[in-house]
């Protein structure tokens, strides 16, 4: 294992035990075993090291993303969909600790914001994304023409991410498999 991914399994170590405050660059150097001048070699700051730990540490939404586009048209939509937003609640579940940090930081959310727009990223593409799918889906014939898809496509990773984070306050009775198939079932009926 290489320098940068020593690093960035040592970033998400200790968010998960410290937080994003506590997930300090001298911590995280301590904990790669190498120096903060090292880690600032392979990261411009604490803000590209969080981007890395959200892009290569947790569940993708860009290969579910893709998946579910090359099913288009294809195979039984409500599996696939309830597929797609079982991958997006274990993404959003995962990445709850992460953003919830940087949202309680000014500072840390701007340089965040500031990161992701300067490389055209942000929580918003995979709704555009599954929106766009939806639409394709509504050519084929396949889900209701007069469904908004934008709209649809906004409730869907809403859920997931409202589930995620209800996941943290409370037991929830239903296992996931069946929430978010009931979940796509109420979005796919026509």
């Amino acid at each position: 294992m290489g320098t940068r991914d020593r690093i960035v399994d040592a970033a998400e170590q200790a968010i998960r035990e410290f937080g994003i405050a506590g997930a300090t660059t001298k911590r995280i150097a301590q904990q790669a075993g190498c120096s903060e001048a090292l880690l600032y070699k392979h990261f411009a700051g604490k803000e590209a090291l969080f981007l890395a730990v959200l892009l290569e540490r947790l569940p993708a939404l860009g290969p579910a993303l893709t998946r579910l586009r090359a099913s288009t048209g294809q195979g039984d939509l409500t599996g696939n969909l309830t597929e797609f937003a079982l991958t997006a609640l274990e993404f959003y579940a995962k990445a709850v600790g992460i953003a919830s940090g940087v949202l309680a930081d000014p500072t840390l959310m701007a340089g965040f914001r500031g990161m992701l727009a300067a490389n055209d990223m942000g929580p918003h593409l995979p709704i555009l994304a599954l929106a766009e799918i939806l639409r394709a889906e509504q050519r084929g014939g396949r889900l209701d023409a007069g469904i908004d898809a934008g709209a649809a496509a906004s409730m869907l990773m809403g859920a997931c991410f409202h589930r995620a984070n209800l996941s943290y306050f409370v037991e929830l009775p239903e296992a996931d498999e069946a929430w978010a198939a009931a979940i796509v079932r109420t979005l796919v009926r026509n």
